[in-house]
């Protein structure tokens, strides 16, 4: 297989995986969603390596990786940044507390909003900021998701958003903050690789629009959490709808220029 083409297969696995999901239940659901989660880690990582190389595929598993479960055993052990919630055992081996997974689910996401920002703004400070938002928001379609399963629990709810009960307005300004320093430490450590957008990029931009559209659609129809419906779609649509935008008329754009070519010219035989 040609090494462009394995982020795209990683990425039809994931969706098909994400698709049995509401068709699923129980220790199933579980392990699907672990496995979920893998998926989208082995594919944000092989596309860092194969697209911008080994520094930035260390960088990016240092800083999210890492970093995740350093916030996460944090958040368990003291309820900073995010509030105190416990972890069941239904996700499988913890280490301190936390679920060996949930820091891949961090950097699942982290890259592919990352790049996402870096393809809507040529500002530095515009691209933590955009690609923070990118990634905290998603936790408004992940956090009812989980709680709703039982993967984790809050102690104390309050104050909670309208509608998404059960989980406290802390938790999503604790992923607001993690997220900007994530994306602060990210371009120092990977190199100025990661400071431009390209068509190799065109699978994480996919994997990003992909989590935006199914996740409304899975939770307005399959999962039942029609709040989390509209707050997730109005939280990540800050990053997806430009996106969409700017990848479509570029689309457009490519197209017409390629249609306003002239045709080669064929002389005639003399």
């Amino acid at each position: 297989m040609r090494r462009g083409r394995l982020p795209w297969a990683l990425l039809a696995v994931l969706v098909l995986a994400q698709i049995c999901y509401p068709l699923t239940g129980g220790a199933t659901r579980a392990g699907l969603t672990v496995a979920t989660v893998v998926l989208g880690w082995l594919l944000s990582v092989g596309h860092a390596l194969l697209s911008r190389g080994t520094r930035t595929a260390l960088a990016l598993v240092a800083v999210a990786t890492g970093g995740g479960f350093a916030i996460e055993a944090l958040g368990v052990a003291t309820g900073f940044p995010f509030g105190s919630y416990d972890y069941s055992g239904e996700l499988g081996p913890k280490l301190a507390g936390v679920p060996l997974i949930i820091p891949l689910a961090w950097t699942w996401m982290a890259w592919p909003a990352w790049l996402a920002a870096v393809r809507l703004t040529g500002s530095r400070p515009g691209r933590i900021a955009l690609a923070a938002v990118g990634l905290a928001a998603w936790d408004l379609f992940l956090d009812p998701q989980m709680v709703a399963e039982g993967y984790w629990r809050w102690r104390d709810a309050t104050p909670a958003l309208p509608g998404l009960p059960g989980i406290p307005v802390s938790n999503y300004l604790g992923w607001l903050l993690f997220a900007v320093l994530l994306m602060t430490a990210l371009r120092p450590l990977a190199g100025p690789a990661v400071d431009r957008a390209d068509g190799r990029d065109a699978p994480m931009f996919a994997l990003y629009l992909w989590t935006y559209a199914s996740s409304v659609l899975a939770h307005a129809v399959f999962l039942r959490l029609p709040a989390s419906a509209l707050w997730g779609a109005a939280g990540m649509a800050v990053a997806a709808v430009p996106l969409a935008v700017t990848l479509l008329r570029a689309r457009r754009d490519g197209a017409g220029r390629g249609a306003a070519q002239p045709a080669p010219r064929v002389d005639a035989p003399a």
